[in-house]
């Protein structure tokens, strides 16, 4: 039986079992403050620091009533929100969303975007000014027409130097002008040139890059993942497919502007990589104390995310490597790191590049419904959450990496080594690739050419650097109080 059926099949037995903490009475939130009801009590269920604010602990309220005097505190939902959550220093990724629209698109790959995927760094010697350059661009997008390519560099928008303070309003516009500089001895200057640049709705297939690398007695498979997209994951796995076929020695997995995404698809994108872990334990769910607990006692096995061999009915095509090479950078999060975390109690991870982002926890869409699912939500609104609601460890029981994964060769992508992706000469690839033969060295680094990282194109609205499950557990809003 497979751990999610056990998973969903338990969480209705636990329907019947509890008792309401939200049943002060009968009485309805008004319509004024059903959003902000919403938002206190799908909170109080299932946020993974409940236990930690005071205005979400179960016995705060005595009735409906008081819960609304409290609520109308808050006519902005947003503020509400950000109210209830612990310190940003805590939690840093939990969001709220007034169209739900937007958000499922853009947990699929969706976006309103115009296809130039960028990073953003900090101008030598400021730490307001900040620049962007172009890592890869998107096929089918609108960037994909224009003369702008990876290496590319700006420093404006519309005439305007970017600034942490501006970069939001800036970028978040549908159409604007990039204004282009070079790198000249550390510097940024401009070069006069621009690129105009029109959002269109594109869905990314995260799988950019699959070949196949012949050096030597070594047929080295190099597959650039930049998002765990579940809807993908049958191409995922006819890319291992063609892998396998052409009898790879050695495995590059490229995750470094791979911000996460769903859970499920890492588990499965782990179970491709190896194969000979079939129903042993991947990552293992702790929930807050409400939820952890009851099935910690109860059923401990469906808090576990299994190794799989299939994909629905479809068999799983495993590599059954011993060793992988991970090439990783700052904006390697979330699911990404589950895998490289998860993978590393069965195999040799061998990481190259720079520190993770340090992500080690994950979240789930709430709805307001009655189950906060998508069936029966409320027709007067489209908010929608996506709280952190657990955290993630590997079978080893290790999880405390808030700060990052650490490589194990250290090399920092820069302007300097901004090599074709997939290239053979591209710094991580050939390291990696040495690494694999025996007959490499690493690429000293230059620090002139080492700007400090800020922000990249998934984690500006964080829409698409998520670790997330499919479904919150049902049948848990009758927690104990």
């Amino acid at each position: 039986m497979r751990t999610t059926f056990k998973f969903t099949l338990l969480l209705f037995l636990a329907a019947l079992t509890f008792q309401s903490c939200q049943d002060q009475d009968d009485t309805a939130a008004p319509i004024n403050l059903e959003v902000q009801d919403f938002i206190w009590k799908g909170l109080n269920q299932y946020y993974l620091w409940q236990a930690d604010v005071p205005n979400l602990a179960d016995d705060r309220f005595a009735s409906q009533d008081q819960l609304n005097v409290f609520l109308r505190g808050y006519l902005v939902p947003e503020e509400l929100f950000d109210a209830l959550r612990v310190d940003k220093s805590i939690d840093r990724f939990s969001w709220i969303v007034s169209d739900y629209l937007e958000l499922e698109q853009a947990l699929g790959g969706i976006s309103k975007n115009h296809g130039a995927e960028f990073g953003l760094v900090y101008k030598p010697g400021s730490t307001t000014e900040i620049f962007g350059y172009v890592r890869y661009i998107l096929p089918n997008s609108d960037a994909a027409t224009k003369n702008i390519q990876r290496g590319s560099i700006f420093y404006g928008v519309n005439g305007t130097q970017l600034t942490i303070s501006n970069y939001q309003t800036l970028l978040g516009a549908d159409s604007y002008t990039l204004n282009l500089a070079d790198y000249n001895g550390g510097a940024i200057t401009s070069n006069g040139k621009s690129v105009d640049l029109v959002k269109t709705t594109v869905a990314e297939n995260p799988i950019l890059i699959n070949k196949v690398i012949t050096n030597g007695a070594h047929k080295i498979g190099y597959l650039m993942y930049n998002g765990f997209y579940a809807e993908y994951d049958t191409q995922l796995n006819a890319a291992f497919e063609s892998l396998k076929s052409q009898g790879i020695t050695d495995l590059v997995l490229d995750l470094r502007y791979n911000g996460g995404g769903s859970v499920l698809t890492a588990t499965r994108l782990a179970s491709m990589i190896t194969g000979q872990y079939t129903g042993q334990i991947f990552a293992k769910q702790q929930w807050n104390s409400k939820i952890n607990d009851y099935f910690a006692s109860n059923n401990p096995e469906a808090l576990n995310n299994n190794f799989t061999d299939q994909i629905g009915t479809t068999p799983i095509n495993s590599l059954n490597l011993s060793k992988i090479y991970i090439l990783t950078t700052k904006s390697t999060a979330s699911a990404s790191e589950l895998v490289i975390n998860g993978l590393k109690p069965y195999m040799d991870v061998v990481q190259i590049g720079d520190i993770t982002t340090g992500k080690n926890v994950g979240s789930v869409t709430l709805y307001d419904s009655p189950t906060f699912g998508k069936d029966n939500r409320n027709p007067n609104h489209r908010y929608a959450m996506q709280p952190i609601v657990l955290k993630i460890i590997n079978a080893a029981g290790f999880g405390d990496y808030y700060n990052g994964l650490t490589p194990t060769y250290q090399l920092k992508e820069n302007l300097g080594n901004l090599d074709v992706l997939g290239n053979s000469s591209e710094p991580l690839l050939s390291t990696a690739i040495g690494k694999i033969t025996g007959t490499g060295k690493m690429l000293k680094q230059n620090p002139e050419q080492d700007f400090n990282y800020f922000k990249d194109t998934k984690s500006i609205d964080g829409l698409q650097n998520q670790m997330y499950i499919e479904k919150a557990p049902e049948g848990l809003l009758k927690a104990l109080k």
